[in-house]
């Protein structure tokens, strides 16, 4: 009788301990699942591993603000200074504001924990403070590399965050209306209008180099533009390089590429002497004889873009610029 209790009780504790691990197994499984599998992507410094999806995102790259926000993908912390009005994490308060890539605030990096940061563009230069407030983080980085092809970068950057956050279908999506804008704008093009990128800031006009030219110059690239003037050293100078306006009415452009950096601000935030790109442009007496103001073809960039630059933007400028072209055929 002894043995056979001794024998029950053994078998027991064997069930409790078989159970047990089976409990322990579960919540391991369950919590391996909430917090994603490590995938391997390629950034602009390497093979980089994250975990998709990651639960604490950071996010500094103006690029990616849109897709983020369009993904619905939650953010601890972001340069929200950065963000365009129009996007709902200016209006979420549990983000930590990071401030700008002027006055950042990157302590609160350390807050928020993140196993993800989406870093670029204005805040690349902090790239190895981010590594080091969150060393157990993924900085990864899809800014648009140098001598690479704009357009291509830009879909290089839209499918790696797909992946990322487990949205290839969106990725493709944007892809594909990107594509399509494109080729609508290189339809709408007849190759003899001479093009000329500008950028208008706080009431001056700066010139965006073809290529080069700071968010104006790869169009030239992209659509085949021919350049109504080349100079040798073009830059990627925020506000363009210097022209006057008597170089721009020599040059006699046919068709005007414009990014109005002020409009991306509230109108408390602009530059003292501020104004409108179209009527700094199309006011000028000096350029009212210049064939591309004459006969109304003037593309301008959405009014977010200086604060954007993304895939977005692109696509609804290479949409603008087809109508205006279309319009005039």
């Amino acid at each position: 009788m002894v043995s056979t209790r001794l024998q029950l009780s053994a078998l027991a504790g064997v069930v409790a301990l078989t159970l047990a691990g089976c409990g322990s197994a579960e919540s391991d499984s369950a919590q391996a699942e909430d917090s994603g599998a490590a995938i391997e992507v390629e950034d602009n410094n390497g093979k980089q591993s994250v975990v998709s999806p990651p639960q604490s995102v950071v996010a500094t790259d103006n690029r990616t603000f849109e897709t983020l926000a369009d993904w619905d993908i939650e953010l601890s912390a972001g340069a929200v200074s950065l963000m365009s009005e129009d996007l709902d994490y200016t209006k979420d308060d549990s983000i930590l504001d990071l401030g700008s890539h002027r006055e950042p605030d990157l302590e609160k990096v350390v807050e928020a924990k993140p196993d993800l940061i989406v870093n670029g563009q204005r805040f690349a230069q902090f790239h190895d403070d981010l590594a080091k407030l969150a060393p157990d983080a993924t900085v990864l980085e899809l800014d648009p590399r140098d001598g690479e092809d704009f357009d291509a970068e830009l879909r290089r950057q839209t499918t790696v965050l797909g992946e990322v956050f487990g949205k290839q279908g969106e990725a493709k999506k944007l892809i594909e209306d990107f594509d399509a804008s494109i080729e609508r704008a290189k339809a709408a093009y007849d190759g003899d209008d001479k093009a000329m990128g500008l950028i208008t800031s706080a009431g001056d006009i700066g010139y965006a180099a073809p290529s080069v030219g700071r968010t104006v110059g790869p169009v030239f690239d992209i659509l085949g533009l021919t350049p109504a003037l080349e100079v040798e050293e073009g830059s990627e100078d925020h506000q363009g390089d210097d022209i006057s306006v008597e170089a721009i009415a020599k040059s006699n452009p046919e068709l005007m590429v414009v990014l109005d950096r002020d409009a991306s601000f509230a109108p408390e935030e602009r530059e003292k002497g501020s104004a409108p790109a179209a009527e700094v442009l199309e006011d000028s007496e000096a350029l009212e004889d210049v064939p591309a103001i004459k006969d109304d073809k003037i593309v301008y960039f959405p009014e977010d873009t200086y604060l954007n630059e993304g895939i977005q933007t692109y696509t609804e400028f290479f949409n603008d610029f087809a109508d205006k072209l279309e319009e005039q055929k």
